[in-house]
């Protein structure tokens, strides 16, 4: 595997320290090689590393280190993990205008470089702004081009996100059951695939579960995440999509 694989692959499986040592050793590596593939993606990592440990600050900085070796590379398809995790930053810090045009930027780059996956992630993660800034009917419009470009194209690793999107969106229209449901669907799929949720998914999922906790009460929810578990996350969606 290469290097990026491997890093990632650490990340999702919730590896930090692993994912620090890789990413410094590879920087030293990349900066002495003139490889500036390698380095931006070992600092992209470390800003994942840096939000997922909560600090923002650091984070950021991270990302526009690695968007500095990108941009100096001028290969933009360099450009596309730093602007994510620009986007995500702002996101998590609750500006979300600013967020917004991050996302939109990102998507028409993606869009520009051939990646239908990534422009679908951007498309999830643009969902979520909505979402926050209260525009429920665009955020759901958003959602559903999102989910269903991930069940025709059979992108499995994207199917927990899709999950997440709703149990987040049911939250927010104030269907407490069906938000606690879609929690243990997010989490089933989550575990089939032997992953924990990046840093900003994870803040989401964290939200929408202490939501429906209070809502339901810690009996109601367990009783209706335990049906969720039951729940296939294709059937879970059976009703939106007909």
């Amino acid at each position: 595997m290469s290097f990026s694989d491997d890093v990632r692959s650490a990340f999702r499986r919730g590896e930090t320290d692993a994912v620090v040592r890789m990413s410094e050793a590879e920087i030293v590596r990349a900066s002495a090689a003139s490889d500036p593939e390698g380095e931006v993606e070992a600092r992209y990592s470390l800003a994942r590393v840096a939000i997922r440990r909560g600090d923002l600050s650091a984070g950021e900085a991270r990302a526009r280190q690695a968007l500095v070796v990108a941009l100096r590379s001028g290969d933009r398809s360099l450009e596309e993990r730093p602007r994510h995790v620009l986007a995500a930053v702002a996101r998590m810090s609750g500006d979300l205008t600013r967020a917004r045009v991050l996302y939109q930027e990102s998507i028409a780059l993606n869009e520009a470089l051939g990646q239908p996956r990534v422009v679908n992630s951007e498309t999830h993660n643009l969902g979520f702004c909505e979402l926050g800034l209260g525009n429920l009917n665009v955020a759901r419009e958003l959602f559903a081009v999102s989910r269903e470009r991930v069940f025709q194209h059979g992108w499995a690793d994207f199917v927990p996100y899709v999950c997440l999107a709703g149990a987040a969106l049911a939250s927010a229209e104030g269907d407490h059951v069906r938000a606690a449901r879609m929690v243990a669907v997010t989490d089933a799929a989550f575990a089939a695939l032997g992953q924990v949720p990046d840093p900003d998914d994870a803040a989401d999922l964290a939200a929408v579960r202490t939501v429906v906790v209070e809502a339901l009460g810690p009996a109601g929810f367990a009783e209706e995440y335990a049906l969720g578990r039951r729940l296939d996350p294709r059937a879970a969606f059976d009703d939106d999509d007909h």
